[in-house]
């Protein structure tokens, strides 16, 4: 015997755009304790005005065969056809076959009875019953399809004497949806307020005590331990409570999976967060290189031209008085003259280097071999061709990202050894840089201060390639940069 929620308005909601017509006859009192829309809209009467008829007119059958099919049926779990005694009388539809199922609602039972039109009936009309092994699957109801398919878990519960839920309808969803069997949760449902930390527990609660008081909608979301399964679950809850006729309130509801979703909302709101940080850290930096620019500018290349200004000053003083000028004064300012170039090319560098004109394999082999200088460390540059084909935002992206790399490497590594390794084929360009160093731990990586690897991370993504930092197989780090080729 099915076991049926005491309540119609869930299956007003599951039956919603059924075209067959449901009865639920209640069995104690013979009496129509619920009909679909489909059969207000085909008899043209309400609910009431179709208990002042008989089951014979309503149904085509006299209550006496009615209650035989019952004593013949009652423990069957599945649906089993009546033939009408004579075309149903009421209704613009014609019938000659009705398929019965009982139920079971607390103490109550209850006869679900559907009724399909002529055009839609089997060839095999002088079957008086079907057999649990062999029935077709299209003798499974709109009801049970819908139910059995959802993905979700359907619910009734009430609240016990201390406030806490007690469910007393749950569907199959139960076990994937929270890894308990719905016979064990109606049992027990402190099992789902174990899985729950204190604080959802407590939102839950605030949350039931609310729609009880204003018999308002429900909706509580909240994370969930599956003990079996060791995984943690985001839930979405939704009930809608009503009054029952003994003064108890009863919630109808439906509960869903939505940790997707939610991780993919968190993850959301993590990548804002680090990219106002990161913002705001380069912004910072920016500001620190243009001061630190405007001063090299100010010492460097103004105190230069200055010397320069007062060096010919007093050189053309001399002329005019008609003294000699000595060659060390000319000398010196052509000194200062070549300084203020090199000062020139330096800041230029700085902003753009001028050896990517030369390409970007020669730029890195370049910069290589300084930081070997530089650092007094080994640095091995290699590649697969003479020349790599690059966009002028890729060979800048990949000479920064060197040069940052190197700092990093100078600053924390501890290593004695760097091999670089420039691929490129059809479909992208891979950077490797390798060190022996004391290594990097993927923690180290997610620090809210590693703006540096952030920011490489973030010039390489926005086009449209891939950074990884990871630790090296025999000892450590190993930097991979991947951009598309053009």
């Amino acid at each position: 015997m099915l076991q049926l929620p005491d309540t119609s308005l869930l299956l007003d909601a599951l039956l919603l755009g059924v075209t067959d017509e449901v009865y639920l006859l209640d069995v104690s009192s013979m009496e129509l304790a619920y009909v679909s829309d489909s059969v207000l809209k085909d008899t043209g009467y309400d609910l009431e005005g179709l208990k002042e008829h008989s089951l014979e007119d309503i149904l085509g059958v006299d209550q006496q065969t009615v209650q035989n099919h019952l004593e013949n049926h009652r423990h069957h779990s599945y649906f089993v056809e009546l033939l009408q005694d004579q075309t149903t009388l009421i209704g613009n539809i014609k019938h000659n076959k009705l398929r019965v199922m009982v139920l079971q609602s607390g103490p109550q039972e209850f006869m679900l009875i559907i009724k399909n039109d002529n055009s839609n009936i089997s060839a095999d009309a002088g079957a008086s019953h079907i057999d649990a092994k062999n029935k077709p699957s299209n003798y499974e109801t709109p009801f049970q399809t819908m139910i059995a398919n959802a993905p979700a878990l359907v619910f009734q519960f009430q609240l016990d004497s201390h406030g806490e839920i007690k469910f007393i309808y749950l569907t199959d969803g139960c076990k994937a949806l929270l890894g308990l069997n719905a016979e064990d949760l109606k049992e027990d449902s402190s099992l789902l307020y174990a899985m729950m930390n204190a604080r959802d527990r407590a939102v839950l609660r605030k949350k039931l005590e609310q729609s009880t008081v204003n018999l308002s909608l429900m909706n509580w979301e909240g994370k969930v331990w599956i003990d079996g399964w060791q995984d943690n679950k985001w839930l979405d809850l939704r009930a809608v409570p009503r009054m029952l006729s003994n003064g108890v309130v009863q919630w109808e509801g439906i509960m869903t999976n939505i940790t997707q979703s939610k991780n993919a909302k968190h993850e959301i709101e993590k990548s804002r967060r680090e990219l106002v940080e990161l913002t705001a850290h380069i912004h910072k930096i920016k500001e620190q290189e243009r001061s630190a620019i405007a001063r090299e500018i100010h010492d460097d290349l103004g105190g230069n031209l200055t010397a320069i200004k007062m060096g010919l000053s007093s050189i053309i003083k001399r002329l005019n008085e008609g003294k000699h000028v000595p060659v060390e004064q000319a000398l010196g300012l052509e000194s200062i003259l070549d300084s203020t170039f090199e000062a020139v090319h330096r800041i230029s560098s700085d902003l753009r280097p001028n050896v990517l004109d030369l390409g970007i394999v020669a730029a890195l082999e370049w910069q290589a071999k300084e930081f070997e200088k530089q650092l007094g460390l080994t640095c091995k540059f290699t590649c697969n061709q003479a020349e790599i084909p690059v966009t002028t935002d890729q060979g800048i992206t990949l000479f920064r990202i060197f040069q940052e790399s190197m700092s990093n490497i100078a600053k924390h590594a501890n290593a004695s050894f760097v091999a670089v390794d420039l691929t490129a084929d059809d479909n992208e360009i891979v950077l490797k840089i390798s060190d022996n160093g004391v290594g990097i731990k993927s923690s180290d990586t997610l620090k809210t201060n590693s703006f540096g690897l952030r920011g490489m991370r973030e010039r390489v993504t926005a086009l449209n390639g891939t950074f990884n930092v990871t630790e090296s197989d025999k000892q450590g780090t190993v930097i991979t940069i991947r951009l598309p080729a053009e």
